[in-house]
């Protein structure tokens, strides 16, 4: 549904056609939002148009007052490049957004002067949540491949796991500034190294987010592929785990490198199912979306292995 998706009310209180949601990047024909969605929305019962738009960050300002305007809206997912872009376009941001800045998930409440755009941040928890159920309920130490957005997500997550240092694997170290402040602030330990060179700093790590896009990791995964055979990949807690947080391609080749070192992989579907489980709950106010039954059907949607209990 490039464009925008048409028609529709939102809560119910401005007229009766159908409420709509929708997930908003560029480029944006790749995503799996709507399929994780419609999948959601059609086992809890809900009337609930989701599409795509395809929107750059000159035409995102046009496109949030359309969103101002219009009947219908309930809710909109925002990946790259918009994350930070929306930010300003937004009434007021709430629980990790305003922690960290950045959004990717907006909600359209309905105030008595008209919509109210809130701001939220459901990464971390899908970050948190794709670690636990694949056993991993804590982590000593981090690294985290990138320092965009998607990274400031990642720090709060693996803060969240208890990790107490964390080191930032990046193409660029002068670039660093605004998730090094982050990991500051809450209390971890930071390293910075060059990528190319970052290698063996990674499989020290007990867990390793690649929050870079798709390809973008391929030099680094070379790298992973060529350490010396003793190179460890297991701790006391068990193996490595590594989250890639680029789905397609898939496997990635970094993934591909890790699990050919003895490490865990996850596949960043894993993240993108439980990010959304949240934003379902946003925009429906339905908890149940949390349930087993809803998530091993989102799971289903988009050929992830279904959680175990």
């Amino acid at each position: 549904m490039s464009g925008g998706p048409s028609g529709g009310t939102a809560a119910g209180e401005r007229g009766h056609a159908p409420a709509r949601a929708a997930v908003l990047g560029h480029p944006i024909g790749h995503s799996k939002s709507p399929a994780l969605h419609g999948a959601a929305y059609a086992a809890l019962g809900i009337e609930l148009e989701y599409g795509r738009v395809d929107l750059t960050e000159e035409q995102l300002p046009a496109f949030i007052g359309r969103v101002r305007s219009e009947p219908g809206w309930r809710g909109l997912s925002v990946t790259m490049p918009l994350k930070s872009a929306i930010v300003p376009l937004v009434d007021r941001l709430e629980g990790r957004a305003a922690e960290l800045g950045v959004l990717n998930t907006v909600v359209v409440e309905h105030g008595p002067a008209g919509p109210v755009l809130v701001g939220y941040n459901t990464d971390v928890t899908g970050i948190v949540e794709a670690f636990r159920h694949a056993g991993c309920a804590r982590a000593e130490s981090a690294a985290i491949l990138g320092a965009g957005n998607t990274a400031l997500a990642a720090v709060a997550a693996v803060a969240e796991l208890g990790a107490r240092q964390v080191a930032f694997l990046v193409r660029d170290p002068s670039r660093t500034g605004e998730a090094v402040g982050l990991a500051q602030r809450v209390g971890l330990r930071v390293t910075v190294e060059a990528l190319a060179e970052a290698a063996p700093a990674a499989v020290g790590a007990d867990v390793v987010v690649s929050t870079l896009p798709p390809r973008a990791a391929d030099g680094f995964a070379d790298a992973v592929a060529a350490l010396p055979v003793g190179a460890q990949m297991e701790h006391d807690g068990g193996a490595r785990v590594l989250l890639d947080v680029a789905y397609d391609p898939w496997p990635s080749r970094l993934a591909e490198a890790w699990k050919g070192r003895g490490g865990v992989v996850l596949h960043g579907l894993e993240m993108l199912v439980h990010q959304a489980v949240e934003q379902v709950v946003l925009f429906t106010g339905r908890t149940e979306a949390r349930s087993q039954h809803v998530t091993d059907v989102m799971c289903d949607s988009v050929g992830v292995p279904r959680r175990v209990a």
